[in-house]
């Protein structure tokens, strides 16, 4: 086995943190686009909670106007900052594809 075929191999193991199970800390993402995929699920499902919330209210069920106010302005927040990603996301993408090579 050559010396660049060993190096090539150790790239190809997945390296995780050590995280011990009873610490209270979360095991990291598989990788960026999951990440971004969880945050946009989790936004998703903060937009549709809060119109559940106020569909209910709105039909008249005994649910207080507070909790559809704190849902209704979470649900803002998530995508507020899910678009504030986005942007991002675009102005790093158009700065790599401007760059000279």
């Amino acid at each position: 086995m050559s010396m660049i075929s060993s190096v090539a191999a150790i790239g190809m193991v997945p390296i995780e943190p050590i995280v011990p199970e009873n610490s209270g800390l979360a095991r990291p993402a598989a990788g960026f686009a999951d990440l971004l995929v969880q945050g946009l699920n989790a936004a998703d499902a903060k937009v549709a909670h809060a119109d559940a919330l106020l569909s209910a209210f709105a039909a008249g069920d005994a649910i207080p106007v507070h909790q559809v106010t704190l849902a209704l302005e979470q649900a803002r927040l998530s995508v507020e900052l899910a678009v504030q990603v986005r942007t991002r996301l675009l102005e790093v993408y158009r700065d790599f594809m401007s760059m000279q090579l």
